[in-house]
């Protein structure tokens, strides 16, 4: 962490008293998320009476820094004034509609919806959008992500398959706010004027797996699936009414922008993200999109002639069977399926589709449907394989909100949610970089 100070020393001025070192303070910072410490007043009380602790940070045992010290580091990490995305002020926010079912995802939102975003993505791609927690991302990249990605633990950055899922974060039970008329005096109770929310950035959403809504935000995240470690390279957190599939873009461009080196060629998501706008937007940027397929969207579609569609892709003949899988042809972006009926050259149905001995084709064209006929059959072992390691993310996010308990922080601003968490998946790297020591001091010890 020497280069810490490099990377902010803009945000330091050249006259006054000595600072502390930033690399010590965001040294000891993450000794308190290893430690399980959640207050930072805590913290430093913790260090003045445990000698190790400062000296673990880098600091002498007696002359730690205060809570202010801490906080002012923060600020620094911070890019804006405001600790929040939004102000604090604003309207009162409306109740969710209570009608969603076992296993359903947040609040359902359009293909048109998903459709307009792209298109608004599209036409700003050239310009890349200046966000608070740039100076911390700018950290956990030199300092963590490029250093994993040198030691092999993230793949290779010129062909990355990316797995991405979103996941609740629940910061407070009910959403506080404070009045700032007199109409409850004046006996009106159900007024519409602003309001101040200790939360701005948070809002209801759905926890489909604890079936209950929540009060917080949504963490998206995008991790690596040839990671053996899960380890994650870009987090946002967006509001918690958000949708996966708009998180998905709204995260990926800025992953983009802000990783302009690396390569991505596949991307595994589940199937909330099934829209095909989302198809047409990876296809534009010729990485190849492996979504699980919506189950609402299921059934049998007609294909040609009286051919169908079964919910996986694949023709059904008219004795109702799935026909084979004859391969991809990627310079005319289709693929081939033969009768199922056909063995050893022989076609074996007592009522065949085509006179040929061969048996009956069908082609699938991928520009006709790119849900429907991927470049990677959804049947193949191909797809199985790559699509099995998806999660990983799921596993990454197990470990920051179980492990590092990442929802026990006691934190009122998007700032300090946001410095958390970039803290904690800082951690997730560091202890793969433990693994990796022991594995190689492991192999040095029996060859030796």
């Amino acid at each position: 962490m020497s280069q810490t100070f490099s990377i902010m020393k803009n945000h330091y001025s050249s006259r006054g008293p000595l600072a502390h070192d930033p690399a010590d303070l965001l040294r000891s910072y993450l000794l308190m998320l290893q430690t399980g410490t959640f207050s930072i007043t805590d913290w430093v009380d913790n260090m003045r009476r445990v000698p190790l602790y400062a000296i673990l940070s880098g600091f002498t045992p007696g002359k730690t820094p205060g809570i202010g010290t801490f906080y002012d580091f923060f600020k620094r990490l911070w890019l804006t004034k405001l600790p929040n995305f939004t102000p604090k002020k604003k309207r009162k926010r409306k109740k969710p509609k209570k009608d969603k079912k076992k296993g359903e995802k947040a609040p359902t939102t359009t293909t048109s919806k998903v459709a307009k975003l792209v298109a608004c993505i599209e036409r700003s791609q050239s310009r890349k959008r200046l966000l608070p927690f740039d100076q911390i991302h700018t950290l956990f990249k030199q300092l963590f992500v490029r250093p994993s990605a040198q030691k092999g633990l993230l793949g290779d950055t010129q062909n990355l398959c990316l797995a991405g899922d979103g996941t609740p974060l629940r910061t407070s039970v009910y959403p506080r706010s404070k009045r700032t008329c007199n109409c409850r005096e004046n006996g009106i109770y159900d007024c519409d004027c602003l309001r101040i929310y200790s939360q701005p950035d948070c809002d209801t959403g759905w926890d489909s797996y604890r079936e209950c809504f929540f009060n917080g935000y949504h963490l998206y995240m995008f991790t690596t699936s040839s990671s053996k470690y899960d380890l994650p390279v870009y987090p946002h957190l967006h509001k918690a009414s958000r949708h996966d599939s708009v998180s998905l873009l709204l995260t990926f461009e800025e992953l983009q922008q802000r990783h302009p080196d690396w390569n991505v060629s596949r991307v595994l998501l589940d199937a909330a993200h099934d829209a095909m706008p989302i198809y047409h937007y990876f296809n534009k940027h010729k990485i190849v999109p492996l979504i699980d397929l919506n189950k609402r969207n299921a059934g049998n579609t007609k294909y040609k002639d009286d051919f169908s569609i079964s919910p996986a892709g694949i023709p059904i003949c008219k004795k109702g069977l799935e026909m084979k899988n004859n391969g991809y042809d990627h310079t005319r972006g289709r693929r081939k399926y033969r009768c199922p009926l056909v063995k050893k050259g022989v076609v074996t149905c007592d009522s065949p589709c085509s006179e040929s001995p061969y048996g009956r084709c069908v082609y699938t064209y991928t520009q006709d449907n790119l849900r429907l006929f991927p470049t990677i059959a959804r049947d193949s072992n191909e797809w199985k394989n790559t699509y099995k390691r998806r999660t990983t993310v799921e596993r990454s996010n197990k470990r920051e909100k179980v492990n590092y308990m990442l929802e026990a922080g006691r934190h009122r601003s998007t700032k300090m949610w946001t410095i958390r968490l970039y803290g904690i998946i800082i951690c997730q790297h560091m202890d793969a970089w433990f693994k990796e020591s022991n594995l190689e001091l492991q192999s040095t010890l029996l060859t030796a």
